[in-house]
């Protein structure tokens, strides 16, 4: 299992802020594809500056520019596991000093109300491809902003792997950047018993050298970008 290097859009060593939640708002883990809303997850993405891509567009004010719906459908069509979180918007949309206030009875009996995929706005995402058999793959783990550092990216890998792992599929492994290295240990990964080095395809890498700009070093891997597209070379 690879776990690409952009997937995951929330800091495991920023510096935590300076409130704590004392009552993290009620959630909804859902692993059924149908509870899943294409536009939501959209954005969502968009709210954690997340690209499916590994060389992804951006706009003009340094943003990624949003997924591809169609190609985004197709995408989902192909995972073996797909976890989405579902939270009131009342909760996920709170400001930082309101965290700072004791529960009401009010607050207390929404959340005694039970949150769904149907009441519940998509605060959480991640999904697995495997081959149904041996290996799997996680991808586009994504947590809303400002909820961020509750556990909930956590609880997605997590319930990830209990699928996996309830299938028989124990070959998970998680290529990740160096900032993201102490949340995965957290959920349970380290290094490679074998030793192995990831390498990406890079077609063929004999009929580039390391100067043309098509090629790109990452550590010890050589990633192929796509070249750029100017007026002139689309139409022709």
């Amino acid at each position: 299992m690879a776990i690409s290097i952009h997937s995951l859009h929330f800091s495991a060593t920023s510096k935590p802020k300076p409130y704590e939640r004392k009552n993290p708002p009620p959630i909804f883990i859902s692993t059924n594809p149908s509870h899943l809303n294409l536009l939501q997850l959209r954005d969502l993405f968009n709210s954690t500056n997340l690209s499916c891509h590994r060389f992804p567009q951006f706009n003009s004010d340094g943003r990624v520019k949003p997924v591809d719906l169609d190609k985004l459908q197709i995408a989902l069509a192909h995972s073996s596991v797909i976890v989405s979180v579902f939270c009131r918007t009342k909760f996920s949309s709170r400001e930082e000093n309101d965290e700072k206030l004791e529960l009401g009875f009010g607050e207390l009996f929404q959340r005694a109300i039970p949150v769904s995929e149907s009441n519940g706005q998509l605060v959480g995402f991640g999904r697995a491809v495997s081959d149904n058999g041996l290996t799997a793959s996680i991808y586009d783990v994504a947590v809303l902003p400002s909820l961020q550092r509750l556990g909930i990216g956590h609880k997605i890998v997590k319930r990830i792997i209990r699928v996996l792992t309830g299938r028989g599929i124990y070959d998970i492994a998680a290529l990740c950047s160096e900032k993201e290295r102490l949340f995965f240990e957290a959920c349970g990964f380290g290094e490679d018993a074998l030793g192995s080095t990831t390498m990406m395809y890079t077609r063929t890498t004999s009929s580039y050298t390391e100067g043309n700009p098509m090629i790109k070093r990452a550590g010890r891997m050589l990633l192929l970008a796509p070249p750029l597209r100017g007026p002139f070379l689309e139409q022709h």
